[in-house]
């Protein structure tokens, strides 16, 4: 009997925890969406304040820190991000010392990499090859973590082309992290992920001239949520104007 009592409290326990992080990525999901930052900050505040320090809690949090930091630095919130990027590197850490997802930790790697060289320019040619070479590590350890290939394909990207950078190779990959996505319904449904990647694309195409492809991209998005205000109050209406 008390086993039996043991095993409902366990499996209570772990429901709870999966309902919080339900909630979470949902209230995410409608801040990226909704383009409501505050919201995100205390989201991701009050996750590192709370006592869930589990390693899939843990990698979930870091995914939204990654997100947060993403916006403070295009928006020229330096001291922020830099703030948020030494919270989110602990947290890594400590996840690697959990040997927890390491493909998933090479990703985020590579892209704090890339964040330190958005804090600073001068860093990129000494750490620049590290954020590569974490994206390249981490596409051979899983090749159905989608996020290897984002990184990699956003180090290709913005790499100038005379240090062997290549907006086409870099589009390559981010369809092939968009085909493991659409493969894996836990990445398809409320994942501020999923759209922020066709959002890339989309720009991709249309900054390379394939205005077609980068409408097509924009019109998917809108389909799978009408209310994404970046994709349909900016970046779609400014692609109609240089069609027409």
């Amino acid at each position: 009997m008390e086993r039996k009592k043991y095993h409902v409290i366990i499996f209570l326990l772990l429901l709870a925890s999966t309902i919080v992080r339900a909630g979470n990525k949902s209230v995410i999901y409608q801040a990226y969406i909704s383009n409501d930052m505050l919201k995100w900050k205390k989201t991701i505040d009050a996750m590192q304040a709370g006592k869930d320090k589990t390693s899939p809690f843990l990698l979930e949090l870091v995914n939204y820190q990654y997100g947060y930091i993403g916006w403070c630095i295009g928006s020229d919130r330096k001291d922020e991000a830099s703030k948020y990027l030494e919270i989110a590197e602990n947290n890594l850490e400590i996840l690697e010392k959990r040997s927890y997802k390491v493909s998933y930790l090479n990703s985020y790697k590579s892209a704090f990499y890339g964040f330190h060289i958005g804090l600073s320019v001068l860093k990129a040619p000494f750490i620049g090859p590290k954020s590569v070479s974490a994206a390249e590590l981490a596409m051979k350890q899983d090749s159905t973590n989608p996020y290897g290939f984002i990184q990699y394909a956003n180090s290709q990207y913005y790499m100038p082309a005379a240090f062997g950078g290549s907006k086409t190779l870099a589009i390559r990959y981010y369809q092939k992290a968009e085909k493991i996505m659409k493969s894996n319904p836990a990445f398809l449904k409320e994942d501020w992920n999923y759209l922020s990647l066709l959002s890339i694309i989309g720009k991709a195409m249309e900054e390379t001239g394939n205005l077609r492809s980068a409408r097509q991209y924009y019109e998917r998005i809108l389909k799978l949520e009408p209310n994404f205000l970046w994709v349909k109050n900016e970046l779609y209406p400014n692609l109609l104007k240089k069609i027409k």
